[in-house]
Formats: C-alpha cells, sequence, structure tokens
C-alpha cells in the first residue's frame, strides 16, 4: 500500500518488465493507480533514462517486478540520479531471495548465486556450473536464476535451465551435475506457485507452466530441509 500510495502521488508513474516478469495485467494495474502507465522498455531505461524516469519537472515512480535494486539496472538509476541531484526513495517488495525459503530450504545456507544464460551462437558461459561445484564444496545450496529475454517474450525454463547444465557437464566432465543430481524447480514464486524437488532426470519431465521460473541446487541437507523437501518431492 506504501508503493500505491506514493505512485498515486507522483507526478509521473512508469514501469520496467524486462528484468523481470509480470503476470499481472497493465490496465488492472493503472485501474488500482487511476492513472495511466508508461512502460519502458530496456533500452529507454538503461540508455536513456533522463529521457523519462530521470526527466526533470515532477516526482517519478518507477515501478518493478520484484524487489527494487535486485538488479543492477536500477542501481545505476540511483547513481545517476545522485549525479544529478535527484533524491531517491525505495519502496521495497517481495524478493527471490526471501521467498525462496518456501522451498524449506534454509536462506543462510544459500552461497553465491548464478545466472544461467541462454547460448547465443558459440557463446556459452559456464560460470554457472563453476558457481554450484564451489558451492556444493562448502555444502551450500544455490539459487539459480534463469535468463530472460523481454524483448523477444522468451523466459528459461527450469526444463531448460537443466539442459543446458547437463551441457556444461559434458564440458566440464567433475561431475557437479548429473542425472542424479537433486535440483528443486520452483515457478511464479509468490503467485500461483509451483515447487518440485527431486532427481534432475525427473525434475526434466515436469512441465513447470507459465514464468517466471528459478532452479535450486541444494548443497549439504539438514534432516528438517530433507523433509520439507520431501513435501515437494516428483
Amino acid at each position: 500500500m506504501r508503493g500505491v500510495d506514493a505512485a498515486k502521488k507522483c507526478g509521473r508513474v512508469y514501469v520496467e518488465f524486462y528484468t523481470n516478469c509480470f503476470n499481472g495485467s497493465l490496465g488492472e494495474l493503472e485501474g488500482v493507480l487511476g492513472r495511466s502507465v508508461g512502460v519502458l522498455d530496456r533500452r529507454a531505461l538503461e540508455e536513456h533514462p533522463e529521457e523519462n524516469v530521470l526527466k526533470g519537472g515532477d516526482d517519478v515512480c518507477l515501478l518493478v517486478p520484484g524487489d527494487p535494486l535486485v538488479a543492477t539496472t536500477h542501481s545505476d538509476l540511483i547513481l545517476r540520479a545522485g549525479k544529478l541531484g535527484i533524491d531517491v526513495k525505495v519502496v521495497h517488495s517481495s524478493s527471490v531471495y526471501s521467498a525462496i525459503g518456501e522451498t524449506g530450504l534454509q536462506l543462510y545456507k544459500f552461497g553465491k548465486t548464478t545466472t544461467i544464460a541462454y547460448k547465443e551462437g558459440s557463446y556459452f558461459p559456464t560460470s554457472p556450473y563453476d558457481v554450484i561445484d564451489e558451492n556444493k564444496c562448502r555444502g551450500l545450496h544455490t539459487l539459480c536464476l534463469l535468463d530472460v529475454k523481454a524483448d523477444v517474450k522468451r523466459y528459461m525454463t527450469v526444463n531448460e535451465g537443466l539442459e543446458l547444465l547437463l551441457e556444461m557437464e559434458k564440458q566440464k566432465k567433475k561431475r557437479v551435475i548429473t542425472e542424479d543430481t537433486v535440483c528443486v524447480g520452483v515457478a511464479r514464486l509468490g503467485g500461483d506457485t509451483i515447487i518440485k524437488a527431486g532427481a534432475l532426470r525427473n525434475l526434466l519431465k515436469h512441465d513447470f507452466g507459465k514464468p517466471p521460473h528459478v532452479l535450486v541446487i541444494p548443497g549439504k541437507l539438514h534432516f528438517v530441509e530433507e523433509e520439507m523437501l520431501g513435501l515437494h518431492k516428483t
């Protein structure tokens, strides 16, 4: 409600949908706020913010899916605003970093987060494999964010992420990721949530439905975590 009140008081309201998938309705959002909302694409927000959110004259609100400042785009805006002498106030919302606790995995046992990206031609980043390997050696869980190509409405699924991890395994050959590896697939966390836990081969067979999706590769499990994951077994 604090966010709604802030948006209603601003002279202009914008929203971006490219740092995360938005399953709501722009029309309903405008209905709640009682005003029109301008949609900004990546280029407008990252390359020309002085023409929209950083344009002077009145108070401006930027709405984002999820929690602000999780994406570096939003941090960059704050830095640019500071250089222009513009004050910024942040209204926090729900975040995958806390909501992922619904899986039953303990938050303080998560290690470094990684992002699994789509292959583009010969470009195939395998750093997620190394992050998972490092976290596993320390007994820690790995939260794998999945690639978003909002401009072409392409959102990586749990299944695609698992397939890419298997491809990385073929290159690295350290047996960090196998078809027997226990994984947790999550879809639409905080909404119409689906959580499935089990061997990688079993998760590959499951249809997780609409985005956004995330993937977790657990590290060493506490017995309570094992029991909680049992509630989502597939």
